[in-house]
């Protein structure tokens, strides 16, 4: 049976020299794996969406073997094609896919997650990038899955602390009015990647490029 769902394209990889696999984040089903039969032929239906970071509408049909499912059809809804304009932006939201990856399961509902990112995605390319947009995603992140910090604990200047504080519950457009200093950057990204070390074990790869570092 068909099941549908809405869902922005985390990842993709070649399968076999005909299919991909397409990785979803999604509001109903959280994360999702979907294999895209014939999605590298030059004339498939599928060809032109599934790139990364489309939005679209799609549907697939479960395995009962596998987290691996079979996808149908696929609507495309936006392509954010803005966020290719500048390698800022890939690394940023390429990073952030990763920790969204890292942090959740597969099929697991995660509307809270969802909305975030899809915001992440709208607001990235409305200004030049910056470090606060990756800090402020991190924050926010922790915050849906509970495991947001414990501020009366944490030995932050208390400039830095105001900053943080702001980052993780300010929307996008005021978080992005923000003036933070070198020194509270370096500061505030120093202490989230021991804080997600410590709840994570390691780290994905590229978050110093993506801050700017």
């Amino acid at each position: 049976m068909n099941e549908t769902a809405i869902g922005l394209v985390l990842r993709t990889r070649p399968l076999t020299e005909t299919s991909l696999i397409v990785h979803w984040l999604t509001p109903e089903f959280g994360r999702l794996a979907t294999v895209a039969k014939g999605a590298r032929r030059p004339k498939s239906h599928f060809r032109g969406k599934l790139d990364l970071f489309y939005l679209a509408e799609f549907s697939f049909v479960r395995s009962r073997r596998s987290e691996l499912h079979t996808l149908r059809e696929v609507g495309l809804r936006a392509t954010n094609s803005a966020l290719r304009q500048d390698l800022a932006y890939l690394r940023q939201v390429s990073y952030c896919a990763a920790l969204v990856e890292q942090t959740t399961e597969m099929d697991t509902p995660l509307p809270g997650v969802y909305e975030l990112f899809l915001g992440l995605l709208e607001h990235l390319p409305q200004q030049n990038a910056q470090p606060q947009s990756l800090l402020a995603f991190e924050l926010k992140l922790l915050a849906v899955l509970g495991l947001q910090p414990d501020w009366t604990r944490r030995k932050l200047s208390p400039d830095t602390l105001a900053v943080a504080k702001g980052l993780a519950v300010n929307d996008w457009p005021l978080i992005a009015r923000l003036s933070l200093s070198t020194a509270q950057t370096r500061e505030l990204a120093r202490f989230l990647h021991g804080f997600l070390i410590f709840h994570l074990e390691r780290m994905p790869k590229g978050r110093e490029a993506a801050l700017g570092s």
